[in-house]
């Protein structure tokens, strides 16, 4: 019994064994870790989709309900063309964004455990039944309760939920929900999207079976590799090897004859003499390929370079912008986050009393952002030339830009056309940022305008103008979202409190200083982080008709 005992340490003391047990145990442990947290991050980084993708659902379907004519809706029913023609919109959205369930309802604020349906919308392959116009049921839980009343008193701007655990009576599922407010800023409703999440449970088995997959076939190759190969080394042979590796990383170059020439086993030595062969071959290509791609990367910058030159020369970037002209000053800039960006603007005199401005943010960032941009900065400009309004140019500018939009690219823009004899600014919002606008003696504030959808979502889309009307000193600010969104190493945002704040911090600086001042302030917020989107804004100030 002893000497059975004293073999079978014998045989579990060798390399081979300890070699074999050792790899296989931290294989096992590194992949039950790698698999720990990939499955995690993996269902974190799809949750983060699925919600992203909600919200910007509810931001597009928000931007098409007029939230002031919910409360007229309520008390004399649906029977308006306009609201049949937003449901009509909203069903379209549902349909094509991939969600499943898009309504709007007005809870009841005493307690906020009942909902009225105002707008009801399921997606055409779902096989749920819309909820009639005025429908009334109890709200689903204590969740969706609160978050109805942290939305509808302000306390927050959106609000997720997440019903993928427990008891659930219909499939798993996220809720994005966004407030609509009036004119006066009260909201009149909760815009909700729902999305079915039973893509994410199969992708998230998919990849605990691919997982085990893979172990159990590495495990197989490893105790292969280990029976096979690892019991036969030989001195001779790694001799022979690291003298030539030696020799290789000295001269750099490769031996006259391959090591396999000399060494022909048919274990782990000779597949190492002919990685080192080929190895030695590849360094060789990798130096030969090396100065190739050095080449064509110097190339690559060179047509980037041109690129950013002909995206800057599309800008107007001469100040004064208008020399001749004192009734008003006006300056622009435009920083990208990459050599080419996605946002422009454009400044120019339709006529002696008329002056067009727009700043635009394209999606996307790079050289398809870049074209897309100048196409639309071309569209909008010829749009503009010929004296329509600013609604009706965003119109036909939408309609021109949908007719060859292949890739689905969509552009957000605010144009505004000032009559330079009377300050009065007629504006047009589709889908861009909100202005701030500083009047004579008083201090910047967002002027929050009625928002159309953004430029190629959808043909047909009307938008709406307003007007402001500057007196003398007053000034209009207007920037891309890089601005309040530029994000510091906490991954905090700038943001429209922080902007204001800097805004108002140079009352009677010219627009140059402002826009320098304003910079200046978003580079102190996120420090040493990379910028991660362009910053482009515009400053008009207006000083009326020179007295003589």
């Amino acid at each position: 019994m002893k000497k059975i005992f004293s073999g079978l340490k014998k045989k579990l003391n060798r390399i081979t064994v300890k070699s074999l047990v050792g790899t296989v145990a931290l294989l096992v442990l590194f992949t039950a870790i790698v698999s720990i947290a990939g499955y995690r991050s993996f269902t974190n980084a799809l949750m983060q989709q699925y919600a992203e993708d909600a919200f910007k659902t509810a931001d597009v379907a928000a931007a098409m309900v007029d939230a002031d004519d919910i409360p007229a809706y309520l008390f004399s029913g649906n029977t308006d063309l306009e609201y049949r023609l937003t449901r009509q919109q909203l069903r379209q959205v549902c349909d094509n964004s991939g969600a499943f369930f898009l309504y709007v309802i007005c809870p009841d604020v005493t307690d906020y455990w009942h909902i009225t349906f105002v707008y009801s919308t399921v997606s055409s392959q779902s096989g749920y039944t819309e909820f009639e116009f005025g429908y009334v049921r109890e709200t689903t839980n204590e969740d969706y309760r609160t978050k109805y009343q942290m939305l509808y008193e302000g306390q927050s701007g959106q609000e997720l939920v997440v019903r993928d655990r427990g008891y659930i009576p219909s499939d798993k599922h996220i809720t994005a929900m966004v407030p609509l407010k009036g004119s006066d800023g009260a909201t009149r409703a909760i815009l909700c999207v729902q999305y079915q999440m039973s893509e994410l449970d199969s992708v998230r088995m998919g990849f605990i079976y691919k997982v085990l997959l893979i172990l159990i076939i590495v495990l197989i190759l490893v105790i292969l590799i280990q029976v096979f190969y690892l019991h036969r080394l030989l001195l001779k042979p790694i001799h022979t090897i690291t003298q030539e590796a030696s020799r290789f990383a000295a001269e750099n170059e490769k031996a006259g004859e391959p090591l396999t020439h000399s060494i022909r086993n048919q274990d782990e030595i000779g597949i190492l003499a002919g990685s080192v062969d080929r190895m030695e071959e590849q360094v060789e290509q990798y130096i030969e390929n090396l100065t190739i791609a050095t080449a064509e990367k110097e190339r690559i910058q060179t047509e980037l370079n041109l690129a950013t030159s002909i995206q800057s020369s599309m800008l107007p970037d001469q100040f004064p912008a208008f020399p001749g002209r004192e009734e008003f000053d006006l300056y622009a800039a435009m920083d990208p986050a990459r050599e080419v960006g996605g946002d422009f603007y454009d400044y120019f005199l339709i006529d002696e009393d008329h002056l067009c401005m727009l700043i635009a943010d394209v999606s996307g960032k790079g050289i398809p952002a870049a074209l897309f941009m100048m196409g639309s900065m071309i569209i909008l400009k010829n749009m503009a030339g010929t004296g329509k309004s600013p609604a009706q140019i965003l119109f036909d500018a939408n309609h021109a830009i949908c007719e060859n939009n292949k890739n689905d690219m969509f552009v957000s823009v605010w144009l505004g056309i000032l009559e330079i004899s009377t300050g009065t600014l007629t504006a047009a919002n589709a889908g861009h940022e909100y202005p701030a606008v500083c009047h004579a003696g008083g201090s910047f504030e967002i002027f929050r305008d009625k928002h159309g959808l953004v430029l190629g979502a959808m043909p047909g889309v009307k938008f709406k103008d307003y007007e402001i009307t500057l007196a003398p000193g007053s000034r209009i600010f207007v920037y891309t979202d890089g601005v309040p969104e530029a994000t510091d190493n906490e991954k905090s945002m700038f943001g429209l409190d922080r902007l204001i704040e800097a805004l108002n911090q140079q009352l009677n600086a010219s627009p140059e200083q402002i826009l320098t001042h304003v910079r200046s302030a978003v580079d102190r917020f996120v420090k040493e982080a990379e910028q991660f989107d362009d910053l482009t804004m515009l400053c008009l100030e207006y000083k009326g008709k020179t007295k003589v």
